[in-house]
């Protein structure tokens, strides 16, 4: 991490330069990245309002869902082809090359962040307050972006030598979409399954979030420590993995 301080610089042009790209040819520029979550849990909640009978909170509890989810889909699977998208960067710049996945991490995150911000006003409109332990989001996202950022390491090394592996995460990712608590509610889990379903990370990253936002209560110490030992472990797998297979980018690219 002290070497990639030294190119601080260079991460944070990278970085604008992914969010330049990822909106200069929309008309509506970041707007649509707003637009999309909020239709997408409009339909979910027309689709799923009556199924569980759900109380005046759904909206809300929907929205923070897909808004946390949303960070984690964007910043790995636009990580997985961070790399050989840039080839002319690991092939003629001599940087390390975890910067580019790193700025592809922050610019999903700063994109997520104005996401949120931009919601705060509709999750007030709908429960008539906002908890105070919305101020403790922060804190936790930092979590949620080493988490991201890990997998995100592990995903580019990957996709380098195995060009189908894009596919592989379409149908991972929409696995783990549903075996999230985004869309349902965590009371139709059975007891017997409860312990196994805590232990997906994103399960315990979105009660933390509407835990926050919504409810007004403290993460207890077990999601903590989940996200924790998740957030770390992604990281280091993903950083041995990358560091071990960057060797033959130049080649492999």
């Amino acid at each position: 991490m002290i070497n990639l301080w030294h190119y601080r610089e260079l991460i944070g042009n990278l970085t604008i330069v992914d969010l330049k790209n990822r909106y200069q040819n929309t008309a509506l520029g970041f707007i649509w990245s707003l637009l999309s979550p909020l239709l997408l849990a409009l339909v979910l909640y027309f689709v799923f309002r009556f199924l569980w009978g759900q109380g005046p909170d759904f909206p809300a509890y929907l929205l923070v869902g897909l808004m946390t989810w949303r960070f984690f889909a964007n910043g790995t699977t636009s990580s997985l082809y961070s790399i050989v998208s840039k080839a002319s960067l690991v092939t003629k710049v001599s940087i390390p090359r975890k910067i580019i996945v790193l700025s592809n991490v922050l610019s999903n995150l700063i994109s997520s962040l104005l996401e949120f911000i931009v919601i705060i006003p509709i999750l007030f409109m709908v429960a008539g307050k906002l908890p105070l332990t919305i101020l403790l989001f922060p804190l936790v996202f930092l979590i949620y972006f080493w988490f991201a950022y890990g997998i995100g390491l592990f995903l580019a090394a990957l996709y380098v030598y195995i060009r189908d592996f894009n596919q592989v995460w379409e149908v991972l990712i929409n696995v783990l979409f549903f075996l999230s608590p985004i869309v349902y509610p965590m009371v139709q889990i059975s007891e017997k399954t409860m312990p196994f379903y805590l232990l997906n990370p994103m399960t315990d990253f979105i009660i933390i979030y509407r835990d926050l936002m919504i409810y007004g209560n403290l993460p207890s110490l077990y999601n903590l420590a989940i996200v924790g030992i998740a957030s770390l472990s992604a990281y280091i797998i993903g950083s041995l993995t990358f560091l071990k297979l960057q060797r033959r980018f130049a080649e492999e690219v």
